[in-house]
């Protein structure tokens, strides 16, 4: 079981470390449940999310579940997540509940309580959040993190088209909303060592980023990599100077190689040696 008597921040640079900087998500779509011979039925999400657990927890750094793709079986697909999670950390990796929450008040505050409470079932190393209620909607959230010594990430520079239309939207202070994120980001992190833990969630295949501030003293989860089109290679041109905190996520990528344990171990492990190379190389 993973200590959270260290900050998220701490953990994840040794997780990064030693096991190499890379999330690999978990996300059983009902496509990807067929193309390993699975019903997409609640056997097939149980059979799927094992294998991954079983064959990737005590080697990769960050595993990140997409919360969605357990919601839709109802309570028996939360209850496969739940032993996920527990497992997950058991095994030593990082756990990013990929569940996107974003709310005012007393409802951000529950949602806060379902990822970030020590003694929830569902208690994760962090959380992907959105900000656009306003960053300050996000409070009860980043308390509680700090409380529990988890982690936050706040979507900034998604990689998806139509995020552009608000994340690239300029403030009458001539700064774009995504910036702004950054910013918040930063004082979070001001001073923390050896970073701190509130990320932001920043495309790896958006190119030349150079115009945003991305040294923000904290992780940088980067999706984008494999099918979407982005590679290893491209993280020093996008990320620049926060090279070394950026914490590259791939999914289908990995996940095609399975069934088979073995082939999913090792293509994690190819990725991880890419990342490696790419950011020593910068």
């Amino acid at each position: 079981m993973i200590d959270t008597t260290e900050s998220f921040g701490a953990r994840l640079r040794h997780a990064m470390d030693t096991r190499g900087p890379l999330c690999v998500g978990i996300d059983p779509h009902a496509s990807l449940l067929s193309a390993w011979g699975l019903n997409d039925d609640i056997h097939g999400l149980e059979t799927f999310t094992r294998t991954v657990v079983d064959a990737l927890a005590g080697h990769v750094a960050v595993v990140k579940p997409q919360s969605a793709f357990f919601e839709r079986f109802g309570s028996r697909g939360i209850a496969v997540l739940e032993q996920a999670v527990v497992d997950l950390r058991d095994a030593g990796a990082l756990v990013v509940m990929d569940a996107k929450r974003g709310d005012i008040g007393s409802t951000m505050a529950a949602y806060a309580e379902t990822f970030l409470r020590k003694d929830s079932p569902l208690f994760s190393d962090a959380l992907t959040v959105s900000p656009y209620l306003g960053y300050g909607s996000l409070k009860p959230a980043v308390d509680l993190a700090r409380e529990s010594g988890a982690g936050l990430f706040v979507l900034a520079l998604t990689s998806n088209p139509e995020g552009a239309e608000v994340q690239r939207a300029v403030r009458e202070d001539g700064r774009t909303i995504g910036a702004t994120m950054l910013r918040h980001l930063a004082d979070e992190n001001a001073g923390e060592t050896p970073m701190g833990s509130f990320g932001a969630v920043v495309g790896a295949t958006l190119g030349d980023l150079s115009s945003f501030d991305l040294d923000i003293n904290g992780p940088l989860l980067a999706p984008g990599i494999g099918a979407q089109g982005a590679t290893p290679a491209d993280l020093p041109g996008v990320f620049g100077t926060a090279l070394r905190n950026v914490v590259p996520n791939v999914s289908r990528g990995v996940l095609k190689h399975g069934p088979d344990a073995a082939a999913l171990r090792e293509a994690a492990a190819r990725y991880a040696d890419e990342v490696r190379a790419a950011v020593s190389g910068a």
